[in-house]
């Protein structure tokens, strides 16, 4: 294992590498270069697109760059070469390279790396899993990325991301069902990741329609998880009634129980058994409708 030197330290107190698989290891070659604090031109670096963090908040960043106009960048930027060659790229720091750019600063430390598409997402990932810098929305899209385009396990993304249990990265991932509005809450801090886990698989139009009075009344995680498990008995109570209705409809006797609902004008239900038995119930709105029924049926 090859021995880190001093910019290798200040990595590691920005993200840790006991994190890192070994194919991040840092050759003799690379080893130099990265021991070379650079200063470049900040108009020669770029965001990210691919970076998991999309919101920055304002507050904070005007706080970062008050801090970098008193004491400077204290931590490097992780950047990679441009793939048209010109400037750079940020795998990690886009915090510090935008509050930067805040404080007028012309110039900024990084530290230039070489890295597949892979190693740069998962960098920016763990460096804000780290620092607990992205919104649930955005790490369900990070750990998706990491699936899907890399074709992760759900074991080994919890190994790059600090050995996370699998079962909450899964959870996280789950998120992306949510409805567009339910996503933007959790954006914007509305709603807790806890509060949104009950909604997934709900039927979208009554979540749309009680997430005004969810985010407005505060409901607690409890309470969401009670009102998720009301509304798939209901829908399950919904479901066997449909069968019923559709058991009947099918049935031989229905063309029979239309003439006899036609011929008094009332409710008719039939319910039949096993055995090939049955019973029809007629239903009668008062003591004057039973006696009309009565009449009809020569009584």
């Amino acid at each position: 294992m090859t021995k880190k030197g001093g910019l290798g330290r200040g990595l590691d107190s920005l993200i840790p590498t006991n994190l890192l698989d070994e194919s991040f290891e840092i050759s003799a070659d690379q080893e130099s270069k990265m021991s070379d604090m650079r200063q470049i031109k900040i108009t020669d670096i770029v965001a990210d697109s691919s970076q998991p963090r999309k919101n920055f908040d304002p507050e904070s960043l005007e706080e970062l760059a008050d801090s970098i106009k008193e004491h400077g960048v204290l931590l490097p930027l992780v950047v990679v070469p441009a793939k048209d060659g010109n400037g750079y790229v940020i795998v990690a720091g886009e915090r510090r390279y935008r509050a930067s750019k805040m404080a007028g600063l012309k110039k900024v430390p990084a530290i230039v790396r070489t890295l597949s598409a892979q190693h740069k997402l998962e960098l920016s990932l763990i460096e804000n899993v780290q620092r607990q810098d992205l919104n649930p929305m955005e790490m369900a899209i990070a750990y998706m990325n990491l699936r899907d385009q890399f074709n992760l396990s759900l074991s080994e993304i919890s190994k790059r991301v600090g050995n996370k249990n699998v079962s909450t990265i899964s959870n996280t991932i789950r998120l992306l069902k949510l409805p567009e509005e339910v996503q933007k809450a959790l954006i914007e801090n509305k709603l807790s990741e806890g509060q949104a886990r009950p909604l997934i698989g709900m039927d979208e139009k009554i979540v749309l329609e009680f997430l005004p009075k969810i985010i407005e009344e505060e409901w607690s995680v409890r309470k969401l998880e009670q009102f998720a498990v009301n509304l798939k008995k209901t829908k399950e109570t919904a479901e066997e009634e449909d069968k019923v209705v559709k058991k009947i409809q099918d049935s031989p006797y229905q063309k029979e129980l239309d003439k006899i609902t036609k011929r008094l004008d009332a409710g008719v239900k039939i319910r039949t058994n096993a055995k090939g038995g049955g019973a029809i119930s007629i239903k009668f709105k008062n003591d004057e409708d039973f006696k009309r029924i009565s009449r009809l049926l020569g009584f």
